[in-house]
């Protein structure tokens, strides 16, 4: 049987570590938006945001309850970065981010939400926009 030496002991608790971190994820939250941790993925959609062709949304607030997504549709011509808020940091609602770039004539889910609160959302690449802004009530 072959033994560890410590430089082997320090690589495998540095890997394990690491797996576990990886394991169990870090929804860069910062501890306390009302959806800390995001959902793990798309849940059955609540409600649907649709980016209208002259670029703003409607309808610009909905709620849903826990454990849902939102859907949203773009039928703008250009593509929107929609993003929790603040800008540029988005980190109250990891689950809004998980829609990154919403092309022209696309449609995306949020990840599930899982908490109740209430969540911004904006344009990254036009965050001064108000036509491009919403919330999402999670109950």
């Amino acid at each position: 049987m072959r033994s560890f030496t410590g430089k082997t002991w320090r690589l495998s608790a540095a890997a394990l570590s690491l797996s576990l971190f990886v394991a169990c994820g870090d929804d860069g939250g910062g501890g306390g938006g009302p959806t800390t941790p995001s959902g793990s993925g798309p849940g059955p959609s609540g409600a649907t945001i649709t980016v209208g062709s002259n670029g703003a949304v409607s309808p610009s607030s909905v709620s849903i309850t826990v454990g849902q997504s939102v859907t949203f549709v773009s039928n703008d011509t250009r593509s929107h970065e929609l993003a929790s808020d603040p800008h540029p940091a988005h980190t109250n609602c990891p689950s809004i981010n998980a829609l990154g770039v919403l092309g022209a004539g696309q449609t995306k889910l949020t990840n599930s939400f899982s908490a109740a609160g209430t969540c911004g959302f904006h344009d990254h690449n036009d965050p001064d926009n108000n036509s491009l802004t919403g919330t999402i009530t999670i109950r």
